[in-house]
């Protein structure tokens, strides 16, 4: 963004109301890094993310990145950002350095909350033991750890560069770290996956006393490997007994289902995922990153997203160039983004929020609210937007019903 425009957009929020930012305020504000180097392309990946082959260059890329929040700082003028997220990718690729000027580029530019969640995403296969301590006094406090499986066979059907020792020691070395605020990512329905090999999996991963797991279906998307070669999954019924028993198994240990794919010990939930479910405001920097931000003058609900290949990116961040799209979320299209989030939610979210975030009368759900709630895939409490449930389980079904609206 030009400098000139820089000064109208800050001279424009100077003039609003105390009444106009105090609307804004009450939505919740992230940030989101993008960091797109891998070592390996996984064949079920379908994420803006490119194999490194050579030096990725780090210190153009930080650059960029710094350049890219400078031209959106105007966009969210003074408000103060509750979590950040460094996904990919793999962000642990980066070097201790590389992160450590980047969150001191935040810092500098940023309003922050005080305790403040930092999550690094990291790929067991690309951490050296004694990094972790390394990230933790760059500021990192939380890490998302790719495990995907503790099956060697399974390991190296889904194209992973690690292998059972390296998920283990990674997650070990995040305790010496003294990072105990981690989460491992987990996923079932894996090709010729049984009730018992996925108890397994769940069994390693308690083991290890995460604060944190997501546990996710693994699901054939296009433009992937295995879209091209597809393997031999379970079917619907037994990726839904394995998904059961595997809930029952992680009640049984403390961890707790807040979200369709999201389980945590208590005061383990992930503050910056939640921020996405609750329709929160959130910026969006880095080679395909997106950002969604409400205008407080307006209200307006605006998405914007950022040049996809790293190529592109570093020539373009920072200026209009690097924009790659810009556009506003139409209101009678508000109700069903809004419920797409939320609705993930175990316990849904106060049916107020749906005002709050939006901007739109709850009036603007019915009949879809009353119909849902007649076929028993909402509750009926009407201070509550929460989904019973069968309506967590046919998630779509229940969307549909608003689309239709």
């Amino acid at each position: 963004m030009p400098s000139s425009q820089i000064g109208a957009e800050a001279a424009r929020f100077e003039r609003l109301s105390k009444r106009e930012l105090a609307s804004v305020e009450l939505v919740p504000l992230t940030l989101y890094v993008h960091l797109p180097w891998c070592v390996r392309k996984c064949p079920y990946c379908d994420f803006n993310s490119y194999e490194a082959r050579g030096l990725i260059p780090e210190r153009a890329y930080v650059d960029a990145l710094l350049a890219d929040l400078e031209q959106d700082l105007p966009r969210a003028w003074g408000r103060r950002i509750d979590s950040v997220f460094l996904g990919g990718g793999t962000p642990s690729l980066f070097s201790v350095e590389a992160l450590e000027r980047l969150l001191s580029g935040l810092r500098a530019r940023l309003p922050l909350r005080p305790d403040l969640e930092t999550t690094l995403e990291a790929n067991p296969g690309t951490v050296e033991r004694g990094r972790f301590a390394e990230f933790r006094e760059a500021g990192i406090n939380r890490l998302s750890i790719g495990v995907q499986s503790f099956d060697d066979d399974q390991l190296q059907r889904l194209g992973r560069i690690h292998d059972r020792h390296d998920a283990i020691a990674a997650a070990e070395a995040a305790h010496a770290a003294g990072l105990e605020n981690f989460n491992l990512d987990l996923m079932f329905g894996l090709p010729a996956q049984t009730v018992e090999g996925a108890l397994t999996d769940i069994a390693a991963a308690l083991a290890l006393q995460p604060a944190h797991l997501s546990y996710y279906q693994l699901a054939i998307e296009p433009n992937t490997r295995f879209h091209r070669s597809p393997p031999v999954l379970p079917n619907d019924e037994a990726a839904d007994a394995i998904q059961q028993d595997a809930e029952a198994e992680l009640a049984r240990h403390g961890y707790r289902r807040y979200e369709v794919s999201a389980y945590a010990r208590e005061g383990g939930r992930c503050r910056h995922n939640l921020n996405y479910w609750e329709f929160g405001d959130y910026l969006g920097i880095g080679a395909g990153a997106h950002g969604k931000l409400t205008d407080p003058a307006t209200g307006q609900i605006r998405r914007l997203w950022k040049r996809k290949h790293p190529r592109d990116y570093l020539a373009h961040a920072g200026t209009p160039a690097g924009i790659g799209g810009d556009e506003p979320i139409r209101k009678t299209d508000l109700p069903v983004e809004f419920l797409m989030n939320a609705l993930r939610l175990v316990e849904g979210v106060p049916a107020a929020l749906f005002g709050q975030r939006t901007g739109l009368p709850l009036a603007a759900l019915e009949p879809a609210l009353s119909r849902a709630r007649e076929r028993g895939l909402l509750e009926t409490d009407p201070a509550r937007l929460q989904p019973t449930e069968r309506g967590l389980r046919f998630l779509n079904d229940v969307l549909q019903g608003f689309m239709a609206d």
